[in-house]
């Protein structure tokens, strides 16, 4: 039989590999689909790519590529019978096997035990190999499938590009030891027992002392109060009072010298009589801010509808997702996106040709992972309701709600997260930053193809005037999605807020407990009022006036979306940059009428600014001008000459090392790569027009010469360098990310130029006629594609946050489907009783094409003092947070 198998496999052993350093293998999850080991069909591993693929995919793998062997992966899951001892763990009986795999089971607190089977297979005749087969097996196939087994799983392997430290569990979180003494930790008012410090306040677990950190805790100071009591009593583990949530704190270990996890940090706190339900709020100079905790409460019962018998839906478009463990910002969008007919037409629609015509490596292209998850949402086959057996089971248990497990999104988490910093990592993030960055890839995959995207997509006209002139300028930018401030001042319940705030002083002075809290009620059309108020041009150039002036900007709606995305502006930043949630709610309509906020154009009277532009002024004070010293000194000792070093760090603006080894590679060859610098001065300047006054050259929205420059002297030509700076809002690490996706040859077409803007970015055309709401979609044919039509729109769609910042807490979504809202907590998908809709953060629209009563923006007359200190805008927030 051993000569049988070798001769068996001689001719597939040149297909047969051993995974190395660097191979990712994929046996927990198909490619194309969310089958497992678990699944009745078990999965395939090709021996070959190590990818894996359920039974329904192996097929087409093995006619794509020609492999033949795969590795049949099965595991078999039972209820294990719970003993006197009861509570063991899940146990394996072939524990090698599977070494390093992940559970796709939820165990929920359940005992169970499972056996796993592996068998080789060969295509096209499923001859199969039982394994372990070592005797049997030619010596490398031995060792492929022993290592295939062993190899830790595809995830496993990208923890560690994750821009966040692995914090341990504490070996002293099990074991510590609180004393009985009574110390009970108010809701305010903290302070350091030793020196009354008011910040950067540790709570020791082991008997309840309040003291202040050192500097290096969070880099806010103190005076090391807590690190001395620690070497007086050994007493190991101290939490971060400012940072207590549902979701966890920051927990010090002063033995182990790290942040650390505390599994038991819930019941530590309470024997201080701190309910970490009841700390939804961060504080600020260790006391509470402008909200209390206590409105955390409420908002995470009503958002979830806690308390309420929710009914569990199941089948086609009700599939869950799971939490990958702060990934429900992502699940959200996903689930809010294949809700839209756009979306499902592209990506399931299309699911066999997507998954026929998909790369040799699926797992890394995003059209067949987006097909992949909405096919898993809408299929109906990762939700299905109990079986008869199963229900009677539940009723024996006293368990009367049946969750169903849902599908995990790690592939294409990983897919659209990769070089990202902020969603690659394992934080919470924003919804709708993810909202747009997932946008901005569907842009870039749907070249040559139908665009979803499109039905998001408008043109926002921006009027500036000069204050001095009355001139003005009329341009078009494209958006995604419109942002509405909440402004505070116009709250309803304004009288109540100053009453509550005079009250939460004075407790605070005195150091008793909160008043109740009291929750903002902002009207809908304060919002948009706001949206509409004329906004201060900061260095605004006058071109009639050829210098600086006054400038107000007022923005409209060019085309209306087929889809509109509405945020309300909750979070903003504290005087110590923060991010925090501003506490209100908006009674937002269920249908919206915004025609009277089309635009315009220019209007009879009106006079246009001149088409001119600001002179280049170029620094006087040439000699000096301002180098990364420390980025020359790095190039020089890797043996480059001092003067190209200074070149390069001055031509790449300063920004590190590695950018200027880039262009001094780019360099080398050039006569005068060694020579001096030569500064801005000596440059050749612009060419000025014969006719334009001071030098001013034709307006055409060019971005800033310096960055323009430091394209150029990479080798980039002018004119493509123009174009990836317009196309990134002039923001040099995209421009080149835009330069490298966008070869100079294809920028023949301006509608292509235009799909690849990023969503937010200024896109501005020279077309300032503007159609009414019966244009039909698609009208432009030289600008941007956009689905024009009527301002009137029904509410689909919320979602929603709870907590006290976008990097913490838990979002949720509410969609409406065949006439009934439901809930997506994550995996849990239930009917709807109460929709949060004054507490959403995220709304979506959907265009009406009959006419029946609408809300009007401007039914009522508000007169808003609208202060732009309380509005911060989106492109302000991503730079902070970058920062």
């Amino acid at each position: 039989m051993a000569a049988d198998l070798g001769e068996l496999l001689v001719p597939f052993m040149p297909t047969i590999r051993v995974p190395k350093t660097g191979d990712r293998v994929y046996k927990s999850e198909c490619a194309f689909s969310f089958d497992s080991p678990e699944s009745e069909g078990g999965l395939y591993v090709c021996m070959n790519t190590f990818l894996g693929f359920g039974r329904e995919h192996v097929e087409r793998h093995y006619r794509k590529t020609g492999q033949s062997v795969y590795m049949h992966l099965k595991r078999h899951v039972k209820v294990k019978t719970t003993g006197a001892a009861g509570g063991a763990i899940p146990r394996r009986r072939n524990g090698k096997v599977f070494l390093d795999l992940e559970l796709n089971r939820d165990f929920n607190g359940e005992d169970y035990e499972y056996e796993d089977e592996a068998k080789l297979v060969i295509f096209p005749d499923h001859f199969e190999i039982p394994l372990p087969n070592i005797e049997e097996l030619p010596a490398l196939v031995t060792i492929a499938c022993d290592a295939v087994l062993n190899a830790p799983s595809a995830y496993k392997k990208q923890e560690p590009e994750s821009w966040e430290e692995e914090i341990q569990v504490s070996r002293h979180a099990r074991s510590l030891r609180q004393l009985d003494n009574g110390v009970r930790i108010p809701p305010s008012g903290w302070k350091c027992q030793k020196c009354e410090m008011r910040e950067n306040l540790w709570l020791n677990l082991t008997d309840g002392s309040v003291l202040c950190g050192k500097w290096f805790f969070d880099g806010s100071g103190g005076n090391g109060h807590a690190l001395e009591h620690y070497r007086e009593t050994s007493y190991p583990l101290a939490v971060k009072l400012d940072t207590i949530t549902p979701d966890g704190a920051d927990v010090y270990s002063f033995e182990e010298e790290e942040a650390v996890l505390d599994p038991h940090l819930s019941e530590h706190l309470s024997h201080f009589g701190i309910d970490m339900l009841q700390m939804q709020r961060r504080t600020e100079n260790g006391h509470h801010t402008d909200n209390n905790p206590r409105p955390r409460v409420s908002e995470w019962e009503v958002i979830q509808e806690s308390g309420m018998k929710l009914k569990t839906v199941f089948g086609s478009g009700y599939t869950g997702i799971k939490n990958l463990g702060n990934s429900c910002y992502l699940s959200t969008v996903l689930q809010v996106l294949f809700s839209i007919p756009d979306f499902q037409r592209m990506y399931v629609g299309n699911l066999q040709r997507i998954f026929d015509y998909s790369p040799l490596d699926p797992t890394q292209d995003f059209a067949t992972q987006m097909a992949k998850l909405g096919h898993g949402l809408l299929s109906g086959q990762y939700s299905k309701p109990p079986m008869k057996s199963e229900l009677i089971e539940q009723v024996m248990k006293e368990e009367h709600k049946h969750q169903q497990r849902g599908i995990s999104p790690r592939m294409l988490k990983a897919l659209v997260s990769r070089g990202h910093p902020e969603f690659s990592s394992n934080r919470q993030q924003d919804a709708h930053e993810f909202f747009l960055h997932l946008i901005n890839l569907v842009e870039r995959n749907s070249a040559g193809s139908e665009n979803p995207s499109d039905s998001f997509r408008f043109l926002v006209e921006e009027r500036i005037q000069c204050c001095q002139t009355r001139r003005v300028r009329y341009t078009q930018r494209v958006d995604y999605c419109i942002q509405l401030p909440a402004p505070i001042e116009a709250a309803t319940n304004r009288e109540e807020l100053l009453a509550y705030e005079a009250k939460r002083k004075e407790a605070e002075e005195n150091t008793r407990a909160p008043p109740e809290p009291v929750r903002a009620r902002i009207p809908f059309t304060a919002c948009l009022q706001a949206f509409t108020e004329p906004e201060n041009v900061p260095d605004f150039w006058s071109s009639a006036l050829q210098a600086k002036s006054a400038g107000v900007k007022t923005s409209r709606f060019s085309s209306f979306p087929e889809y509109l995305v509405v945020q309300i502006k909750k979070f903003t930043f504290g005087v110590d940059w923060v991010p925090k949630k501003l506490d209100l709610a908006i009674d937002v309509p269920d249908f919206l009428d915004l025609s009277r906020l089309r635009a315009t154009g220019l209007q009879a009277g009106e006079e246009e600014l001149p088409d001119l532009m600001p002179p280049i002024v170029l620094p006087e004070d040439t000699r000096a001008p301002e180098i990364d010293e420390g980025a020359v000194m790095q190039l020089a000792e890797m043996g480059f000459p001092l003067e190209a070093c200074r070149k390069a760090v001055y031509y790449t603006g300063n920004m590190g090392p590695e950018m200027a080894f880039n262009w001094i590679i780019a360099h080398m060859e050039e006569p005068d790569f060694a020579e001096p610098l030569t500064l801005p001065s000596m440059m050749d300047p612009l060419p000025s027009t014969s006719d334009s006054p001071m030098g001013a050259t034709p307006l055409d929205n060019l971005p800033p010469e310096e960055s323009i420059a430091i394209l150029t002297s990479m080798g980039f030509p002018r004119n493509h360098s123009i174009r990836a700076l317009k196309a990134t809002n002039n923001n040099l690490e995209r421009a080149l990310d835009w330069i490298f996706t966008h070869p100079e040859e294809e920028e023949s077409d301006g509608l292509s130029d235009m799909a690849d803007t990023e969503p937010n970015d200024n896109a501005f055309s020279d077309m300032n006629s503007h159609s009414d709401s019966t244009l039909s979609p698609d009208r432009e044919t030289s600008g941007p594609r956009v689905k024009d039509g009527p301002g009137r729109y029904e509410l689909f769609a919320i979602i929603s946050h709870m907590g006290a910042s976008t990097m913490s807490g838990h979002y949720v979504c509410h969609i409406k489907k065949e006439g009934r809202w439901v809930i997506y907590n994550d995996h849990k998908v239930c009917l709807s009783e109460r929709p949060p809709k004054d507490l959403g953060y995220i709304y979506f629209y959907r265009r009406l094409s009959s006419t029946f009563p609408l809300l009007s923006p401007f039914f009522s007359s508000y007169s808003i003092c609208y202060k732009k200190k309380f509005h911060i805008q989106h492109l302000q927030d991503k730079k902070v947070k970058a920062q």
